[in-house]
């Protein structure tokens, strides 16, 4: 039998059919969920971000454009939300800043963490530093291996304008990098 495409699925999904929606999911699952990690660092909050990007591409399924690949209009679910989701976090950690800063003996500091993780961890770690639009392009590109025209399509820009932010932000992972003496 032949797989079905995505806009195949889709169009059966909008009838309901059930494992036509479940067969788009396993498609996808894994891309969403390591975008969402790597925009996140964080297993937990990438599957409720990976989840929550399924249920709610479910509830748009109608509006979605079947001429489209899927992936990107997926993908850009999951980072909208990821985005939201690191907001979210980033005013929890100035609550705990401000409490601690209130009260310094109520938390004790943390166990010094390994030097030694590895190349990729520590590339990973470098992009992190990055501004959050050079970490997404860098992530799609080079961790998810999209094509610059599904980053366009997952970021809503020109392909052109996807080389010259890639362009960018590779120099400035470089300068980063270089900062901190890195030659891997």
């Amino acid at each position: 039998m032949v797989p079905l495409s995505d806009s195949d699925l889709v169009s059966r999904a909008r009838q309901g059919d059930e494992l036509a929606y479940e067969a788009l999911v396993r498609q996808h699952q894994e891309a969403i969920f390591r975008l969402a990690y790597l925009l996140l660092g964080d297993r937990s909050d990438a599957d409720d971000v990976a989840q929550e990007t399924f249920i709610r591409a479910f509830r748009a399924l109608d509006r979605f454009d079947t001429a489209r690949p899927l992936r990107p209009w997926l993908l850009q679910i999951a980072a909208n939300l990821a985005r939201n989701r690191r907001r979210a976090i980033g005013r929890y950690f100035a609550v705990l800043r401000r409490m601690v800063k209130a009260d310094p003996d109520m938390f004790e500091p943390s166990a010094a963490v390994d030097a030694r993780h590895g190349e990729s961890l520590a590339l990973w770690q470098f992009v992190r530093r990055l501004e959050q639009t050079d970490q997404e392009i860098i992530y799609l590109r080079y961790f998810l291996e999209l094509s610059e025209a599904d980053i366009a399509e997952t970021l809503g820009v020109a392909p052109g304008t996807v080389k010259s932010r890639l362009h960018r932000a590779i120099g400035r992972l470089r300068g980063v990098m270089k900062q901190e003496g890195f030659t891997g």
